[in-house]
């Protein structure tokens, strides 16, 4: 069995490669003015632990630590940082981020501003908000991140969002269909411009990480049955988030 093991250990590969053939050497990846390990060592199969752990320490340990006291003696200055250990980290969680809220159709309207071609009556938005109301946590957060460029929403959910959550219509191009065309939005405002989609289909997009992926959920409820054009606007959808990806990141 211990045979087997340093087997595979020395049979270990990235990608295909050897980590002898990564050419690491005892510095933190991105930063190499940042020296783990005085020396001209490189890193091979018999210090990759090591490696791993330096570079683990000085991105969230010792590498921080002066950003963290800073942060620490700043947050004292305004609250005392002593009396939050009564609070458990959920509950500091809570009172720092918010609770997810539960969203239901019948009371969205409550905290949400229609305009500019659309009212609470809307056949779209009526569709909208049934679909809001079915979100699972993730797609909550997805939505949140698309429309307002956070995952969540601030304490008192989207009855306290400064400025107010905003649906307007979007006017597609003569040239192209309501259904082809994707909804877009301004962060800064938590302005959603939505077209008037024939079914009730919504497409949120938000980044997954920075920008360097894209996460969308395309959520079809579709009314009666599907015509042969119809079948093939979910795979227009997904050509046309790559040709407008920059739009979304407004």
């Amino acid at each position: 069995m211990g045979d087997d093991s340093g087997d595979a250990i020395a049979d270990l590969r990235f990608r295909g490669a050897p980590i002898e053939d990564l050419c690491l050497d005892f510095t933190l990846p991105g930063h190499p003015d940042y020296i783990l390990k005085p020396g001209d060592e490189t890193v091979d199969i018999n210090n990759l632990e090591e490696y791993i752990s330096l570079v683990v320490d000085a991105t969230v340990k010792t590498g921080i630590m002066r950003q963290m006291e800073a942060f620490r003696a700043g947050f004292n200055q305004v609250f005392d940082i002593a009396s939050l250990q009564i609070f458990t980290p959920q509950e500091l969680d809570y009172l720092l981020c918010g609770r997810r809220e539960l969203w239901e159709a019948e009371t969205l309207t409550d905290h949400i501003k229609f305009d500019h071609g659309y009212t609470a009556k809307s056949p779209v938005i009526i569709n909208l908000l049934k679909i809001m109301g079915e979100f699972t946590p993730d797609q909550q957060r997805a939505f949140c991140q698309f429309v307002t460029g956070a995952p969540r929403l601030p304490p008192g959910g989207l009855a306290v969002l400064n400025p107010k959550l905003t649906i307007v219509k979007k006017h597609s191009s003569p040239s192209e269909s309501v259904d082809d065309d994707l909804p877009s939005v301004m962060t800064c405002a938590n302005y959603l411009k939505l077209p008037p989609y024939s079914t009730k289909r919504l497409v949120i997009f938000c980044s997954s990480y920075g920008f360097s992926s894209l996460l969308f959920h395309i959520f079809s409820h579709w009314q009666g049955e599907m015509g042969t054009a119809t079948q093939a606007h979910p795979r227009i959808f997904v050509k046309r988030c790559c040709m407008q990806f920059q739009e979304f990141c407004i």
